[in-house]
């Protein structure tokens, strides 16, 4: 049985970490802290205008366990607020450990406390130690005068690979205890926040978020690691990264009127007076589809187990000057009063099979596969990459068997997402000057929208995922 080894807990690590167990592989999951889902721990929105597209054509492709859990999880079901529609709020405090008990249940390995700072490749360490990634221009450039380029961009990673990446494939992971692991495949979902040298240089300082690197250790990137070429999103103002954009607070440290109405409908809008409306704060925000004039002017506060503000921070004692926040507390982060983490530090040059730029036997999903946000887009990232490293798994036990050239060739064609899915152009896409991009809002809302894509209909969804040839694809 080949190995499939998934770096990185969050949303995008346990979908590809579902979607890879499903093709047969063995599948184990290394989480640098002591809980699944990272950040997700602090979103608990889905569903929300476009997501509620991509959520319905994974599940017509056979990932839909994680849409379950969450539909599950749902305190509050098709609200409304300030640019968006439809959306669900799933409990933070529920979720991870039903995550949890789904991964335990088809059989994946969890590893937890487990960080890996080293990369070993099959490559000789290059001019300043390790080995250095190629670009989608060497790519071409290095390929042999006999190949077939049209066939190269509908093939496989192997395939597609110039010479030198194809000799260029991990080989073993580290982690800062000395312990070793190894596998056939690699999926780097290690996500791109943190660590607390971003958050100080480019941030407000250490905002002591769920990520904890105090305690459990920074982020590392294994792509970069691993030879492949990490890059940075960009602010309005080009400063690196943005802020996470939101704040959780503990719903009991809220009135009793304002408890009453998030328990009974999801949403509470509280008019900001003047003095205390900052929005400077918008123009730093990661979500972009919250950076709209109302999340100014409003605190706009969600119902997801605890109440999330949709702010990336805000002065404590300003905060506690609103009528109905005289005693709140803030529950992550901790430093919400002044800042919060930094995200989109480290995103790696990938294909459209999610496998990693320069490195054989690496895929990545999540926030580490392009400007995405929304734990949607991770998920649905995460999905088609577990899936693919799969497929290449599938291959490498074929080659390995002698089982033909044929019944290898039929094993190693990995998938692609067409353009006609949600899915598949948000993949593709290119945020006009840069910048993240989401299903939820924004400049690619407007672009689902134009080529048709954003419908509610579950029915046409599931039309439109078959005339694809892609229903339950996943589950195959």
């Amino acid at each position: 049985m080949t190995k499939i080894i998934v770096i990185g807990g969050g949303w995008a690590g346990v979908s590809a970490a579902v979607t890879a167990a499903k093709t047969g592989a063995k599948v184990q999951l290394l989480e640098r802290t002591d809980m699944l889902l990272g950040c997700g721990n602090v979103g608990g929105i889905m569903r929300n205008n476009g997501r509620f597209t991509a959520a319905e054509e994974n599940i017509a492709m056979g990932a839909g366990e994680l849409f379950e859990i969450t539909d599950r999880c749902a305190t509050h079901r098709n609200v409304n607020f300030p640019g968006h529609s439809h959306a669900a709020f799933y409990d933070v405090q529920k979720t991870e450990p039903a995550v949890r008990r789904l991964l335990r249940e088809i059989g994946v390995e969890l590893r937890f406390m487990t960080r890996i700072t080293e990369v070993e490749t099959c490559l000789e360490a290059a001019e300043n130690g390790g080995c250095r990634g190629f670009s989608a221009e060497e790519h071409r450039a290095e390929l042999s005068a006999e190949e077939d380029l049209a066939e190269v961009a509908e093939s496989t990673a192997y395939l597609q690979a110039s010479q030198k990446e194809r000799e260029n494939r991990i080989t073993a992971l580290k982690t800062a205890d000395g312990e070793t692991f190894t596998a056939d495949i690699y999926i780097d979902c290690t996500g791109t926040t943190g660590p607390m040298g971003n958050c100080m240089e480019f941030g407000n300082g250490c905002s002591m978020c769920v990520l904890r690197c105090p305690a459990f250790g920074p982020r590392v990137s294994i792509s970069e690691k691993a030879g492949g070429r990490d890059y940075y999103g960009k602010r309005a103002d080009g400063t690196p990264g943005a802020f996470s954009g939101s704040v959780k607070l503990d719903k009991a440290t809220l009135s009793e009127e304002l408890q009453k109405k998030l328990s009974e409908k999801g949403v509470a809008e509280v008019p900001l007076p003047e003095e205390l409306i900052n929005r400077k704060k918008l123009d730093v925000k990661v979500c972009r589809q919250y950076a709209l004039s109302e999340f100014a002017e409003n605190i706009i506060l969600l119902d997801t187990g605890y109440a999330k503000m949709m702010t990336p921070y805000f002065p404590l004692d300003q905060l506690r000057t609103v009528p109905g926040f005289e005693n709140v507390r803030l529950a992550d982060p901790y430093a919400g009063g002044k800042g919060n983490s930094v995200r989109y530090m480290a995103i790696t040059e990938r294909d459209e099979f999610m496998r990693v730029r320069g490195v054989t036997n690496l895929f990545c999903g999540g926030e580490k596969s392009g400007p995405f946000i929304g734990h949607t887009e991770a998920i649905s990232t995460g999905a088609l990459a577990g899936h693919n490293a799969g497929r290449l798994a599938a291959w490498i036990a074929a080659a390995e068997n002698e089982e033909g050239p044929q019944g290898a060739a039929q094993r190693k064609a990995l998938l692609s997402l067409p353009e006609t899915t949600a899915v598949g152009a948000l993949l593709r896409y290119v945020k006009p000057g840069g910048g993240m991009f989401t299903f939820a809002g924004d400049d690619f809302f407007v672009y689902m929208k134009e080529k048709g894509l954003y419908t509610v209909d579950r029915a046409e969804i599931a039309d439109r995922i078959e005339r694809a040839g892609l229903s339950g694809v996943y589950d195959c």
